[in-house]
């Protein structure tokens, strides 16, 4: 385990450079997982990412979120759950590790679910990862929890990344987040951010010495 301090432009450049070299060193499909908890910019690090190895040889990367396997809203309110979406306990982890242990081997188009904000919801068949992409990169907060229906899924990735963003600055990105979707109310917002996203991002952080490499993302926001 590496652990470095770099703004998000660094990071990105010193991870194309190490995925491409994993990538000519190894046959196959090479899983790559930016790993975190919630706020801390895995998805725009996974999108910056697919966009520059894109750049370099079109067609080669694609991005697999971890949100399209969630629970569907509907069986979290039957369960009671509602009030904790975003923990463990409401993600598909088994359906998400046999997925991704799928998409590793296959050969064929993978058809990958997504999960829209707008409706707070699972979306089927949001997109597909065609056969010729060589690079996947796997985001989410709970790839490296070393606790079943989750332990299946490092070593399924060929190296993994672990984002580190005070909680202090994650608490704004989240109030910002929640504010633009509108659904709910600030006082709302900031007692799930409490009871739910902080929690979540403590457990995460807990096994973050799992990862290959531990960026300390260096941010005004």
């Amino acid at each position: 385990m590496n652990e470095v301090a770099l703004t998000p432009e660094q990071a990105l450049s010193r991870l194309v450079a190490h995925i491409m070299q994993l990538a000519s060193e190894m046959d196959g499909r090479v899983m790559i997982g930016i790993a975190g908890g919630p706020g801390v910019g895995k998805s725009t690090m996974a999108g910056g990412l697919q966009t520059m190895l894109n750049a370099l040889h079109p067609g080669q990367a694609a991005m697999v979120p971890m949100d399209g396997f969630h629970v569907r809203h509907a069986i979290l309110e039957e369960r009671g759950h509602t009030e904790r979406k975003g923990a463990p306990h409401t993600f598909e982890g088994e359906a998400f590790y046999n997925f991704l242990a799928h998409l590793k081997a296959a050969r064929d188009p993978v058809k990958v679910p997504g999960y829209s904000r707008e409706i707070e919801d699972v979306v089927d068949d949001a997109f597909a990862v065609p056969p010729e992409v060589r690079i996947v990169i796997v985001e989410g907060n709970y790839l490296l929890l070393p606790d079943p229906p989750f332990s299946g899924i490092k070593p399924l990735l060929d190296y993994a990344v672990y984002l580190d963003v005070p909680w202090d600055k994650v608490e704004q990105r989240l109030m910002h987040r929640h504010a633009e979707h509108g659904l709910f109310t600030d006082e709302r917002n900031r007692a799930h951010i409490n009871r739910n996203d902080l929690p979540n991002y403590d457990l995460v952080r807990e096994h973050r010495s799992r990862a290959d490499l531990i960026i300390s993302l260096i941010t005004e926001s």
